[in-house]
């Protein structure tokens, strides 16, 4: 794996070469936001506000919230509105929380402004009306026990007055211990007559709880609330395109086959003396069979995108020469080369047999193997014997390297070098390629 992987200039090939994939994600990621709309937008939101008079805890607040999306007040307010929803339903469009100054705030959502204008007015209203009705019902009993606790703190401040005023009689006129005590007893006892004062005082209070009033008219909304139908679109598309790139580059980043000259010589042992491009019917692209190929095809995801650029030959001429090369190449090494070709690399087969056609038209002795890619196994090696393996671009791993060139070494065989083959597609109908040159010309200056 190379740094290319990590470099910006492989995201522009993404772009360059997976475009039509990566619009194509992007249009189904808006197809997926349109209908995420559909089922999690909040639509149209606005709010009503109660007010709770008189003093209240916090705990009592907060079962009032509680009350404003009870089943009884929802039910209530579907039977008024003018569309006819489910009280089932409102609970989900309904929420409640409770503000300083004793208010609790209604917030609603609907399909259309009009509509959710119309839910929290109706929500407020009607929680109102059970709000009084709850007091109501309790009042008697409110109003019986805040009677008996008025009656046992004027009985307590009676019995106090009358202490301090019998207290007040006994204390004489010179200041002696006895009438010190007396005196702080005395102001003791005023203390609570005034304790006492303030708690009938707070019990009298405590009889207007209960009142609520709504906070005037909610307003009708202008726009839909976040997040809107464009914004799901929006959003959905460029996920999935975001994703689309990502997903490229991950593949690329996990992806441990090698592509470049210099990690497939290493992973060998032996140069690579040559890249040859290999005409082939479909070219790099996979064959649009059935209909996830013609799928494929029409996205462009058939061909590989992490390729390193190759220059391509012009014509059959100038393949030819490259063949040639590799030949002049082997002229200085081993007497008997065998071809070493994966029986899965579909090019190098290809390349392969076109070398071995040429090497015996210049008599040169060359033989094609075929070995298994997973367990590579070679002929044993003779006198001034030795292996040319050809293989794909992009086809093996480092570590298949290295098990063929075990194989090669326990077999005595001695791996002069490699054939870089690349796919490409043929020539355009209606051109003709030159007619091949004399070996003698094709071989000029091409050592």
């Amino acid at each position: 794996m190379t740094d290319d992987t990590v470099r910006l200039a492989l995201v522009g090939q993404v772009l360059r070469r997976r475009w039509r994939l990566l619009a194509a994600l992007a249009v189904l990621g808006a197809l997926v936001g349109a209908v995420a709309s559909i089922l999690f937008s909040p639509g149209y939101k606005t709010s009503s506000s109660v007010l709770l008079q008189g003093p209240r805890q916090a705990d009592e607040l907060l079962t009032q919230a509680e009350v404003a999306t009870s089943s009884v007040v929802l039910d209530r307010t579907a039977a008024v509105l003018p569309w006819r929803p489910a009280g089932a339903d409102l609970k989900k469009q309904v929420t409640t929380s409770v503000a300083q100054g004793n208010v609790v705030t209604i917030t609603v959502s609907a399909d259309t402004a009009e509509h959710a204008q119309q839910l929290a007015d109706q929500v407020a209203q009607q929680f109102v009306k059970y709000s009084g009705q709850l007091a109501s019902n309790s009042a008697d009993a409110s109003v019986q026990l805040a009677q008996e606790q008025r009656e046992s703190l004027r009985q307590q401040v009676k019995l106090t007055t009358e202490k301090i005023s019998d207290l007040a009689k006994n204390v004489g006129g010179d200041l002696t211990v006895e009438s010190v005590q007396v005196r702080t007893q005395l102001e003791g006892l005023k203390t609570s007559l005034e304790q006492a004062i303030n708690d009938l005082n707070q019990a009298d209070l405590a009889t207007g709880v209960g009142n609520t009033v709504v906070l005037g008219p909610s307003q009708r909304p202008t726009s839909p609330a976040a997040p809107t139908l464009t914004q799901f679109v929006a959003g959905g598309a460029v996920l999935f395109f975001l994703g689309g790139v990502f997903g490229h580059l991950f593949s690329a980043r996990t992806d441990r086959r090698l592509r470049g000259e210099p990690e497939i010589a290493a992973a060998l042992g032996a140069p690579v003396l040559a890249g040859v491009d290999v005409t082939t019917p479909h070219g790099d692209r996979l064959p649009a069979t059935g209909f996830t190929g013609k799928v494929r095809r029409l996205l462009g995801s058939d061909r590989p995108w992490v390729l390193p650029p190759v220059a391509s030959s012009a014509d059959a001429v100038n393949r030819d020469i490259r063949y040639r090369r590799v030949l002049a190449r082997l002229a200085t090494g081993p007497t008997d080369v065998l071809l070493l070709v994966a029986d899965d690399d579909e090019t190098g087969r290809l390349a392969a047999v076109q070398l071995a056609e040429l090497a015996d038209r210049l008599s040169v002795p060359l033989r094609i193997f075929e070995f298994s890619a997973e367990r590579p196994t070679v002929p044993d090696a003779s006198a001034r014997s030795g292996v040319l393996v050809v293989l794909g671009s992009g086809t093996r791993t480092a570590w298949q390297l290295v098990r063929l060139a075990e194989a090669c070494a326990d077999g005595g065989q001695e791996i002069v070098g490699a054939v870089l083959t690349h796919a490409v597609r043929p020539m355009a109908a209606g051109k003709t390629e030159p007619a091949a040159e004399a070996p003698e010309k094709a071989l000029a200056g091409s050592a």
